[in-house]
């Protein structure tokens, strides 16, 4: 690392939201051009950076900048400079020669500790000074900030997010209590925040300190699906995290409950604690669905089985009686549960119920999780599905909050029918949203695959729902005819009665090769998409095939995998721009996902006739592709699935993941046309047979497993599903108990 100090001479680019820099620099009568995060930098101001000189292939030779500091200029020429570029509020050109004249290089030390001498010039009244002072002051502070937070080794465009979010009182707040840096600022992790308390001498028995990794644990928990843990086991694993006695943290944990940052619910089994907006959500999902289950819907409809009969006609499809009984079900019902796996006729369920309520000119909302979810709904009915997070209307918010939607109890949906798809996907957080939006008397029809992966969120919500026996369900057991001939969901219904699939029967579209080592393994599935699959069966390598591995970490997991497939299939190439974050390399033309629901990021559509469409919102297993590289900007565009374009500042790539390979965990919601998928030893919680069911029926036309035999029957014999905390189906068995005892 090399340190150079020089003045601001011009500011060449400026990102607002980030606070990254492009200027010019004159050491030693020499320009210099140095680029970084440098947040409110001014022409005349004298920094000090560290970082290393590069060359970039437009503009030449650079100083990148790691770390930075302002220093106040300190000759009579400098300080005019400084003073005159307009940085302090109330001074110009004019103001600034009329202060140095009178009080020359002293000017600076007058401004920020006597600013009222200040109104000894003509000009400046007693007010004028003040506020000049106060200017100074302002900028000393958002200095000082950038600085604070540099020596803990928080970068300055988390130190942009930090003075946005608490202004001018950051370090107090900051040296009063570091862990509001982990529970306020998104990208700080409670880590970051416990080694700065560490480095400021906070006691590791600090309350503080408890009640924050307490949370800490809470909250890394339910992003595994949990709502809550049992207070032993919290307790037990604050414990071990922080290093303190169990009693200590019982008493952060009666902290806590006192805040109302947490909520204990015990019964004869355990005490259940909840992240309170989670206990929240239970008793909301369970009150509402209730409530609209048992109100008649507003619209009634008589001489079902003649309509369906007219229907078939026009359709020229026949029900099956399952279908049947789930269509009459839906008419008779405010809320029904449709479940059943591939090929068991959901979809042509769908389009009759959709027919039926058309007919009387009933309005109906089709909504799924994902954006892919919903395109393949709109594909599967011809009608305009929307993600549940448009159908509510999710408002534009400021980073890091919590998602809000304008759609609720108070402004509700204006709907018939409502039918949500992929339902096993929808967390707890999310269907409350819903439910508060829905109106007693309107039709609800949940449709998904309860067999599948629970949602990636915390709650175990349709598994609770069908549980529970609360609502009416129908549960879809027959294959039709048209699906038998498909090995695909033959095999899936064999995975999930535990079965082992039949394996490359010929002139199917279900194969197995057998490969042995991890490292043939790898190289396989890159022949495969690079080569084998695209010239016999004409699949585009990128948009058509889709890895899918149930691990991370592994020699055949994600990271590895994407690694080798980006050199395989979007090689280094001089005509496309790149730029490497935390040791990703990120090239036009990759496939990427999003990996965190960011609910204020902006998009751009084009429609029809060239006409945009703009809104809010890109969310967690969301894929696209990587249009272009600004490198003057710092900035990389996406295009999504769904024609989505976005624009991403480089400070949140953290949010993008390369996606030639994905976990199967990802790929919930979302169908491919090829799935290729490596079979190799793993841990048993990742090797199970529900895993292996929701990543075969991925696939829509092809299902490739590359691996060994001996894993393929491990994991349909592994069917202990995770333990997944949730409390939900006790909370509808409650709330139904009570209703009837009220009903008496």
């Amino acid at each position: 690392m090399e340190t150079i100090q020089g003045t601001v001479e011009e500011i060449v680019f400026t990102n607002e939201s980030n606070g990254y820099t492009v200027c010019d620099i004159k050491v030693n009568k020499e320009l210099v051009t140095i680029v970084g995060y440098m947040p409110y930098l001014s022409v005349g101001e004298t920094v000090k950076a560290v970082g290393k000189w590069v060359v970039h292939p437009s503009y030449g030779e650079q100083f990148k900048v790691e770390y930075y500091e302002k220093i106040l200029p300190s000759t009579e020429t400098a300080i005019f400079k400084y003073l005159s570029s307009g940085i302090i509020k109330g001074i110009r050109e004019a103001t600034a020669r009329k202060i140095i004249q009178k009080f020359g290089d002293k000017a600076l030390e007058i401004i920020e500790n006597d600013p009222e001498q200040l109104a000894q010039i003509k000009g400046i009244s007693k007010k004028k000074a003040l506020e000049i002072g106060q200017a100074f002051e302002q900028q000393r502070d958002i200095r000082n900030i950038v600085l604070f937070c540099a020596q803990y080794g928080i970068t300055p465009n988390y130190a942009v997010k930090v003075h946005k979010r608490f202004g001018n009182e950051a370090i107090n707040k900051i040296k009063e209590n570091p862990y509001i840096l982990s529970e306020e600022i998104y990208g700080i992790g409670f880590k970051t925040a416990d080694r700065i308390a560490s480095n400021m001498g906070i006691p590791v028995n600090s309350i503080e300190r408890l009640k924050a990794g307490t949370k800490y644990v809470l909250n890394y928990y339910c992003t595994g699906g949990h709502t809550f843990l049992p207070r032993d086991k919290l307790v037990q694993l604050s414990s071990d995290l922080l290093g303190v006695s169990e009693l200590e943290i019982e008493n952060a944990v009666i902290s806590l409950m006192i805040d109302k940052t947490i909520y204990i619910e015990k019964d004869e089994v355990m005490e259940a604690v909840y992240l309170t907006p989670f206990h929240n959500a239970e008793m909301g999902v369970a009150r509402r669905l209730l409530n609209i289950a048992s109100v008649e819907p507003k619209i009634k409809i008589d001489n079902i089985e003649d309509e369906v009969r007219e229907v078939e006609a026009e359709t020229g499809i026949i029900l099956s009686p399952q279908q049947r009984k789930a269509v009459e079900e839906a008419l008779k019902n405010s809320v029904l549960v449709i479940t059943g796996g591939p090929g068991t006729g959901k979809t042509t369920i769908i389009n009759t119920i959709i027919k039926l309520m058309r007919k009387r000119n009933y309005s109906i909302a089709l909504a799924a999780p994902t954006g892919r979810a919903s395109k393949r709904m709109s594909e599967m009915t011809g009608k305009e599905a929307k993600t549940l997070h448009r159908l509510l209307e999710i408002e534009y918010l400021e980073e890091g909050s919590e998602q809000q939607f304008l759609r609720d109890e108070f402004y509700p949906l204006d709907y018939d029918l409502i039918i949500i798809d992929e339902t096993s996907m929808v967390d707890i957080l999310l269907m409350n949203s819903l439910l508060k939006a829905i109106v007693p008397g309107t039709r609800l029809i949940l449709v998904g695959d309860v067999d599948q992966l629970p949602s990636v969120g915390p709650g175990n919500v349709l598994k609770d729902i069908i549980e529970s026996g609360v609502v009416k369900v129908v549960k879809l057991t027959e294959i039709f005819r048209q699906a038998q001939e498909s090995m695909i969901v033959v095999n899936a219904h064999r995975i999930n009665r535990g079965e082992y699939p039949e394996l490359n029967v010929k002139d199917k579209d279900f194969y197995f090769m057998a490969r042995n080592t991890a490292s043939d393994i790898v190289n396989t599935v890159i022949e495969l998409c690079k080569k084998r699959l695209p010239e016999f069966y004409g699949y585009h390598s990128v948009y058509d095939i889709q890895v899918l591995t149930p691990m991370r970490k592994s020699p055949v997991g994600v990271l590895n995998l994407n690694t080798e497939l980006q050199k395989a299939l979007n090689p280094c190439d001089k005509n496309k721009r790149e730029k490497t974050f935390r040791d990703i390399i990120y090239r036009e033309g990759d496939k990427v996902m999003q990996i965190k629901n960011n609910y204020n990021i902006r998009w751009t559509k084009i429609n029809g006739a060239q006409e945009e469409e703009t809104g809010t919102g890109v969310f967690n297993g969301d894929v696209g592709y990587i249009e272009t590289i600004d490198e003057e900007e710092n900035t990389l565009t996406v295009l999504f699935d769904d024609d989505r374009r976005v624009k991403y500042d480089y400070n949140q790539l953290d949010e993008l993941e390369l996606a030639y390979a994905i976990t199967v965990h990802k790929s919930q919601g979302s169908e491919f046309p090829v799935v290729v998928m490596p079979v190799f030893p793993g841990a048993p919680m990742l090797m199970s047979r529900n895993l292996f069911y929701t990543a075969v029926t991925r696939a829509k036309k092809l299902v490739v497993l590359v691996g060994m035999e001996s894993v393929i029957k491990t994991m349909v014999d592994n069917n202990r599903e995770t333990t997944r905390y949730s409390g939900l189906r006790k909370k509808l068995e409650m709330q139904k108990v009570e209703k009837w005892k009220v009903e008496k």
